[in-house]
């Protein structure tokens, strides 16, 4: 029996609509995005801020949106133009951003932007498997364009210590910018300082603090903030960097970003009226950290020692900010540019300026006269380091320690003789913390982040003109990042990755592991039994320095950004600063 005109007629249309539907294979896209966030997070729970963790971040969302291109072309059963529409959509907009809006950060597009854009384009698909073929293609094509749209809206300000990213809309002015638009209504008078700068008691000249070692003696705080808390003297904007403070008598010193030219700033303590600038051409900027110098200025004898983030060496007059030299560590001493930047805080000891040069050939430490700038020495193997040269005195000898992906190598000052080195190499693992030294025969160095070897305490001994260097124990207890830690008594306090913990200096063996600051630093008042933490997100918190428990004391919001650079406090003052601002605040003495 035939149809009737009614049946035929409703028949056609199902096959109609049923021709329009587009049977997208879309499983496999939705488990290529299972394994691109697997790729993207698994690594980092279980081996945090290691080159494993470092591969899988940029590797997986790269990998993932090439699978998922072939996926689509070759196993999605796409016929037509839509075979080719939607990979131009997802990598054609990642290069164009990549080299016009993002070109200061492009690996933001890769390992943020291309994931998400991924995604939008497959879950499209995944969410509309009954809707006709051409709303359906406009709407994930609209999709992936409002996406990159998003994208192109959005500003890469680096990220956290656990790289998050810190996003911001495009049309809001950076820091940098705010903090060049402030400048230039800032009040001009520069205040009166008489005398030479000399450092004196109670005075904070250089990275650390006057032993480099982020502990304070002979000083005692009032610790209830409830009642005494402590009070802001001034906060202003400060070009981007990422050292800390020197403090002598009434003058600060710090080095800044100025947009296409590195500073080194010297302000008034009192008011954070400018005394005097230092400027030379020089710029550096990563997708992490984003732009500026990422050490501290050195005060000695009248000086300040300067290295910024390209390798330029300065030595001015504290007083005038006068220049007396300037070496180019990256030409005289052949050295390597670091991923991060040259982050090494010079060193001014026996007459010598010792900084981290990375050169090949056994130039991996440099030493320059201070007087003349001349190249005094070079030495060791160092290759990769974020560390500074640390002044040490084991067995009575005066001797220079230096971290690298190599290990720990000591030198004699006055001619870079190597006197004794501990090799551990760490091939493509960032070592960034200072080494610390116990008494006169024992020395703690980090072996990075993630490694499983985690922190060493090493047994010097001489005899006669031999050295040796014997480890004593490793401790997985603390794997230090670029967060160093504090000796007080017997126990170290610092950061393992992003906790805050103690461990016993005899065994290596974890007391506790509790505070939750973030990728911060600390300094240690070490008559008092306190430590002054700056956690990572700007508060300002005190920990008392007991290995029986993590005991909170106080805390405050110092500053309200991404903080990673070391506290200080001098003269009754606490001292902090990040990339974006810098305050002062009066702290109620014992």
């Amino acid at each position: 029996m035939s149809p009737s005109p009614t049946e035929s007629h409703l028949s056609h249309s199902t096959s109609a609509i049923d021709a329009e539907r587009w049977p997208v294979r879309v499983w496999p896209g939705l488990i290529i995005l299972v394994a691109i966030a697997g790729l993207m997070v698994v690594p980092g729970l279980l081996l945090p801020l290691t080159m494993v963790h470092f591969i899988s971040l940029f590797a997986a969302p790269i990998l993932g949106a090439l699978v998922a291109v072939m996926w689509w072309t070759f196993g999605a059963r796409v016929r037509g133009r839509e075979r080719w529409l939607f990979p131009v959509l997802l990598l054609v907009p990642a290069v164009i951003l990549a080299v016009t809006l993002f070109r200061s950060t492009p690996m933001a597009i890769p390992v943020y932007a291309l994931p998400m854009v991924t995604a939008v384009w497959v879950v499209a698909f995944a969410l509309t498997p009954t809707v006709p073929r051409g709303i359906r293609r406009t709407v994930a094509a609209g999709a992936m364009i409002a996406a990159w749209i998003l994208v192109g809206m959005t500003r890469f300000d680096g990220t956290t210590g656990d790289l998050v990213p810190v996003l911001a809309w495009r049309w809001q002015p950076t820091s940098e910018q705010r903090f060049e638009a402030e400048s230039a209504s800032r009040p001009k008078a520069t205040p009166v300082v008489t005398g030479a700068v000399a450092v004196g008691p109670g005075d904070w000249p250089g990275f650390r603090g006057p032993a480099r070692d982020g502990r304070l003696s002979g000083v005692r705080i009032d610790t209830n903030w409830a009642a005494h808390p402590p009070v802001l003297v001034w906060k202003y904007r400060v070009g981007p960097g990422w050292g800390s403070f020197a403090v002598v008598g009434d003058r600060l010193f710090t080095q800044e970003q100025r947009g296409d030219e590195e500073a080194v700033v010297c302000y008034a303590a009192d008011t954070f009226a400018g005394v005097w600038d230092y400027r030379h051409p020089a710029r550096f900027q990563e997708a992490m950290a984003g732009p500026g110098p990422r050490a501290t200025p050195t005060i000695h004898d009248g000086k300040v020692y300067a290295q910024g983030a390209t390798g330029k060496l300065v030595c001015l007059d504290a007083t005038t900010g006068k220049l007396q030299w300037v070496a180019d560590v990256t030409a005289e001493a052949q050295g390597v540019l670091p991923m991060w930047g040259y982050s090494a805080s010079p060193l001014v000891i026996d007459g010598v300026v010792v900084v981290y040069a990375g050169g090949l050939d056994g130039k991996g430490t440099a030493a320059y006269h201070a007087d003349t700038g001349k190249l005094a020495w070079v030495g060791g193997q160092a290759k990769h380091s974020y560390s500074s040269a640390h002044p040490a005195s084991l067995d009575g000898v005066s001797q220079v320690l230096t971290v690298s992906d190599y290990g720990l190598e000591a030198f004699r000052p006055t001619d870079g003789k190597l006197l004794w080195e501990y090799v551990q190499l760490e091939k493509g693992l960032q070592r960034s913390t200072q080494p610390m030294v116990i008494g006169d025969k024992d020395v703690l160095f980090g072996t990075g982040v993630g490694n499983a070897q985690g922190l060493r305490r090493l047994k010097v001994t001489r005899s006669g003109e031999v050295w040796k260097a014997e480890l004593g124990w490793t401790s997985k207890a603390l794997k230090p990042y670029f967060n160093d830690g504090v000796v007080v008594k017997t126990h170290l306090y610092g950061f393992d990755d992003a906790r805050f913990c103690c461990i016993d200096l005899a065994t290596g063996k974890e007391a506790w592991k509790e505070g939750r600051y973030g990728h911060g630093q600390v300094l240690a008042l070490v008559d008092q039994g306190v430590l002054v933490v700056q956690a990572e997100d700007g508060r300002v918190v005190l920990v008392e320095a007991n290995p029986a428990d993590h005991n909170e004391l106080a805390a405050f919001p110092a500053l309200t950004t991404k903080t990673w650079n070391h506290p200080v406090i001098a003269h009754g003052r606490l001292y902090v600063r990040n990339d974006q601002e810098a305050a002062c605040y009066r702290l109620k003495m014992e």
